[in-house]
């Protein structure tokens, strides 16, 4: 296995989706990666399925439906078993074609889409799971080479400007919002491509999280090319 992710203390690497879903967050670490180089041609098929709007939900029938390849159904049967897996773990897996997100661009001195460094928040005990079989894939950071954003000052002064209730309500105007969720990086700061075909399982904030969320990004899509992304 090329541990091409394991310098630092953030990720962990396994060999199989069990691991995968059974190794606890600990320390620093909270994100896991099932490290696979997966054969098939994923290429085929993102150009054969067709994007009805600039992100396409794609179902198991859609894929069967289409005429493919020896590699391209390969590529479609590595598909097919990690959306089985994790509906048979209880989670709820999305395959999507994507063009692109749609893009915050509302305030010049923060943004709140997927673009921006942030975390993923949830009322209960989850995880998030992705994966990127074809595109530009996303980028997680150490929490220590970043800083939530509403505790920047000269940010936080501006969303106070934004802000016209009471001095104790501002809190949850920032989490209403969810700027909260969102960091910004430092200048020296490396961030950590998620690569193709690895199955990443990326730690959330929520009640019972015994680490820091995961601080992760949406790739700028490559010109002209579309992305085929598992998420949930």
């Amino acid at each position: 296995m090329n541990n091409i992710f394991s310098d630092g203390g953030q990720i962990g690497i396994v060999s199989n989706f069990s691991d995968l879903v059974q190794t606890n967050f600990k320390g620093e670490m909270n994100a896991l990666c099932w490290h696979r180089n997966l054969d098939g041609d994923f290429n085929e098929i993102a150009a054969k399925l067709s994007l009805k709007e600039n992100i396409t939900e794609v179902f198991p029938e859609d894929l069967i439906a289409l005429q493919l390849s020896e590699k391209g159904s390969i590529a479609r049967e590595i598909i097919l078993n990690d959306l089985q897996l994790l509906t048979d773990f209880g989670a709820s897996p999305s395959l999507n074609l994507l063009k692109c997100y749609e893009r915050d661009d509302e305030f010049d001195f923060i943004s709140t889409d997927v673009y921006s460094f942030h975390v993923d928040r949830s009322p209960i005990a989850t995880d998030t799971f992705l994966c990127t079989y074809h595109g530009a894939a996303s980028d997680i950071i150490a929490n220590s080479q970043a800083a939530q954003k509403i505790l920047i000052p000269e940010i936080r002064a501006k969303l106070k400007e934004l802000y016209d209730g009471p001095e104790e309500e501002f809190e949850n105007f920032l989490k209403e919002n969810y700027f909260d969720l969102h960091y910004q990086v430092h200048q020296d700061a490396e961030p950590i491509n998620l690569g193709l075909g690895h199955l990443w399982r990326l730690a959330v904030d929520h009640p019972k999280q015994q680490v820091l969320p995961c601080i992760h990004r949406a790739p700028i899509e490559n010109e002209g090319e579309y992305r085929l992304l598992l998420i949930c």
